[in-house]
C-alpha cells in the first residue's frame, strides 16, 4: 500500500485558546527541523492539523519513525488520499483493507464529514463503504466495540482521506512554546530524564556539563554527548556547554573539609551555571535531582547548594524514587548511555562520608578562605560550546579509546 500523506493531530494544543497558533507554529517549526535531512518531505499546515508529504517511500518510513519523539503531535496515520466521491472512495477502501498492514476479523467503519456539503450523511457512508467492503472481504465481520480493522474516512473539500493505522504520538506541548533553560546533565541517569521531562511541557533547553580531565576521560565526554544527541530527537536541538573544572575542583579539594566538599562542588557548579544560563538568556536551571537519593540531595542540602542564587531551578523528578527514573530512561533511549562505565567528577570526588545536614554558616566559612568567584569567571569563559549535532562525529575518531 503506497501512502500518499501523513496526517498529524494535535493534542492538548487544541485548549490553548487565542495562543494555539504560537503553539502550533512552535510544532510546526520542530517537525521541519526534525525532517530537515529528508529532501521530498514537505508539511503543509491546516487549521486543525497537519500533513506531512513525502514523494520518496524511504523519506515517508523515516518520518513515520521520527514523528513518535516530537512533542505536541497527540496522534499520526500515514493516509491514502483521493477525489471526495462515493465511488472513489469505495476503491481507495479497498486497497486500505487490501493492503494486509491491518489485519484481524471484526472492522468498522468511522466517517468524519467535515465537508458538510458532501452528498450522503455519516449513516449512509457507513452503509455503503461498509457494504462495498464486505462485498470484496466475506470474511470480514462488522463490530462497533473494539474492532481489529478501524476504517477511518475524513471527507474534506480538497478530497477524501482514508487510514486503517493511528500511531501514538508524545504529546506535551512542542518543545520552545514555554521558555527556555538550562540542563545541568552529569552523564548519569537521572539528569536527561529531568530534561526530556521539561521539554515534554514545552521548555527548550541547553545542556552544561562539568569535565575534570585528566580525572575524566574523552569517553565520558562522548556519553554526554550523545546523550545530548539523544535528547535532540525529541523535536528541537539541544546546545551543549562543556566546563573546565580541574582547577575548580582541586581547590575545593584542597580547602574544604572532605564532608562537605561535595556541598561545597555543587555550590560552585550552581553559581557558573546561572552565569551560563544569563548569558544564553535561559530563565530556570533543570536538574535531575530526586529528594533523599544521595546525600546532596536532602533538604537540608538543597538548601545549602541553592543558597548562591535567586534563579528558579526547575526539579522534576525530586519525588520520583529510581525504579521510575529508570524506566524512563529506558523508554527515551539514554539509559544504555548513562550507565556506560565512564565517570564524571562528582562521582570521581565523592567524599567517602559526606554531609547530610550542612551547615550553611561552616560551608561560606570555608568557603572565605580561598578566593573562588575568578575561578568561576575562567570557567565560564574558558566553557566549549557545542551547536546541536556538531557532536556527531565519526566513531573511528574514538575507535582508538573502545
Amino acid at each position: 500500500m503506497e501512502w500518499n500523506e501523513i496526517l498529524i493531530r494535535y493534542g492538548e494544543l487544541s485548549l490553548k485558546g487565542r495562543n494555539r497558533n504560537v503553539f502550533v507554529r512552535k510544532l510546526k517549526n520542530n517537525i521541519k527541523d526534525a525532517m530537515r535531512d529528508l529532501q521530498s518531505v514537505r508539511l503543509k499546515a491546516e487549521r486543525d492539523r497537519m500533513f506531512l508529504v513525502a514523494d520518496d517511500e524511504e523519506d515517508m518510513k523515516k518520518a513515520i519513525e521520527r514523528l513518535p519523539h516530537i512533542f505536541g503531535i497527540q496522534s499520526f496515520s500515514p493516509v491514502a488520499k483521493c477525489e471526495a466521491d462515493l465511488d472513489a472512495i469505495k476503491k481507495k477502501a479497498i486497497d486500505v483493507i487490501g493492503s494486509g498492514e491491518t489485519t484481524g476479523r471484526t472492522f468498522k467503519v468511522e466517517i468524519k464529514r467535515a465537508d458538510k456539503t458532501f452528498p450522503y450523511v455519516t449513516g449512509e457512508l457507513q452503509q455503503e463503504i461498509g457494504g462495498h467492503v464486505l462485498s470484496q472481504f466475506p470474511e470480514l465481520v462488522v463490530q462497533m466495540k473494539k474492532p481489529d480493522i478501524l476504517l477511518l474516512v475524513d471527507i474534506r473539500k480538497d478530497g477524501a482521506f482514508l487510514t486503517s493505522k493511528v500511531f501514538k504520538g508524545a504529546g506535551g506541548m512542542p518543545v520552545g512554546s514555554n521558555g527556555h533553560s538550562l540542563l545541568m546533565l552529569s552523564g548519569g541517569i537521572d539528569s536527561p530524564v529531568a530534561g526530556y521531562l521539561l521539554m515534554k511541557r514545552g521548555v527548550s533547553i541547553d545542556a552544561i556539563h562539568f569535565a575534570s580531565p585528566p580525572y575524566t576521560s574523552e569517553l565520558a565526554k562522548r556519553k554526554v554527548t550523545d546523550l545530548t544527541e539523544q535528547l535532540s530527537s525529541f523535536g528541537a536541538s539541544v546546545r551543549l556547554h562543556i566546563i573546565p573544572f580541574t582547577e575548580l575542583q582541586q581547590a575545593i579539594v584542597k580547602q574544604v573539609p572532605d564532608n562537605l566538599s561535595m556541598t561545597t562542588t555543587r555550590r560552585m557548579m550552581l553559581q557558573i551555571a546561572d552565569k551560563v544560563r544569563e548569558e544564553i538568556g535561559a530563565l530556570a536551571i533543570i536538574t535531575g535531582e530526586s529528594l533523599g537519593q544521595v546525600a546532596s540531595q536532602t533538604l537540608d542540602s538543597l538548601t545549602a547548594i541553592n543558597e548562591v542564587t535567586a534563579t528558579p531551578i526547575l526539579r522534576p523528578l525530586i519525588a520520583m524514587d529510581k525504579l521510575e527514573i529508570i524506566d524512563i530512561s529506558q523508554k527515551i533511549g539514554t539509559y544504555d548511555i548513562s550507565i556506560r562505565p565512564y565517570e564524571d567528577c562528582c562521582t570521581i570526588f565523592t567524599p567517602s562520608n559526606p554531609k547530610t545536614k550542612p551547615k550553611i554558616e561552616k560551608v561560606q566559612h570555608f568557603e572565605s578562605f580561598f578566593d573562588f568567584p575568578p575561578l568561576i569567571d575562567e570557567a565560564v569563559r574558558n566553557r566549549t560550546t557545542i551547536e546541536a549535532f556538531e557532536q556527531r562525529q565519526a566513531d573511528a575518531d574514538f575507535s582508538d579509546l573502545l
